[in-house]
């Protein structure tokens, strides 16, 4: 199992941003994502800079450590822009990115930019865009020229040379629960990440959130031998945080809820870095020994 967390971008770069992403890798984490959003939820009206500029930064401020969005969605992105700026991160951070990459969601991201009297798009509408948004993207990161006429997105021959560091591209972790971004990612996902069910979050027990993620990877194994794929070959990501469990209260609730969740499938935890008063707040010592010393007694 990997060890992976989440550092939000709501400092300034000289405010203690840049010692975040160099303290997750002096801690050891495999990947440190972001979120890709303008803003989000409870920190709406607080600092939140951009997810490419700063994984750019990040880039040059660590050397091992994996980056990447936790998620990026079509709700502002089109992916012939978002192609040119993951390649060349791509290359700043010499191969070590990973996108995140979802539907998205209802929340602001989704009405920042709507004209007077646009609506949001409907859940049908966002798996709409995302069943083109995914595939086009996968194109533009593996081919040298795209055209594409699709019924959301155009490309007229773009040329995206020389290409992503990571060969074919870099990789995908998609985000779904539903059986249409399900598909994807078993046909095009590196990687598979989950939340849970957030019905649960609120009045669910663990032993529902638990059964929950079982039922969704056995749904993945059914699409992946659909797509030719064997499920067991997709890692398969927890994004902590929105579910019942709480695994950063205590370094022994980390280890029953990683133990726990191994047993499912799941290959790679995630833990959002620590922020005083806000949801996402812990101890950051117990946090740092989860990081250090977690998964050694998993062995």
């Amino acid at each position: 199992m990997r060890l992976s967390t989440v550092i939000l971008p709501d400092r300034r770069w000289s405010e203690g941003g840049r010692e975040s992403w160099q303290r997750a890798e002096e801690l050891g984490f495999h990947t440190a994502y972001t979120y890709d959003h303008l803003s989000w939820r409870t920190f709406r009206d607080g600092p939140w800079f951009g997810a490419i500029p700063t994984l750019t930064a990040a880039a040059g401020a660590t050397s091992r450590l994996r980056l990447g969005t936790l998620v990026t969605s079509p709700n502002f992105r089109h992916p012939v822009t978002l192609a040119k700026e993951l390649i060349s991160l791509d290359d700043i951070s010499g191969g070590r990115v990973t996108l995140g990459i979802g539907a998205g969601g209802s929340g602001f991201d989704a009405t920042a930019l709507l004209g007077s009297g646009q609506e949001p798009w409907t859940p049908r509408e966002r798996a709409d865009r995302f069943a083109e948004f995914v595939p086009l993207l996968d194109r533009l990161l593996t081919e040298d020229v795209v055209t594409h006429e699709g019924a959301h997105y155009s490309a007229q021959e773009v040329r995206n040379i020389p290409g992503c560091v990571q060969r074919p591209r870099l990789p995908f972790a998609v985000a779904a629960t539903g059986p249409r971004g399900m598909r994807l990612a078993a046909r095009y996902g590196q990687a598979w990440v989950t939340t849970g069910d957030p019905k649960l979050a609120e009045s669910g027990t663990s032993e529902q959130s638990r059964a929950a993620i079982a039922g969704q990877i056995e749904r993945l194994g059914t699409l992946c031998a659909e797509a030719g794929r064997d499920v067991a070959e997709l890692p398969k990501v927890l994004l902590t945080g929105f579910a019942p469990d709480r695994p950063l209260d205590s370094f022994d609730a980390f280890v029953e809820f990683a133990g726990a969740h191994a047993e499912l499938g799941i290959d790679e935890i995630v833990l959002h870095w620590p922020i005083a008063d806000s949801i996402f707040e812990a101890d950051v010592a117990v946090f740092e020994k989860i990081a250090t010393e977690g998964l050694a007694q998993l062995s």
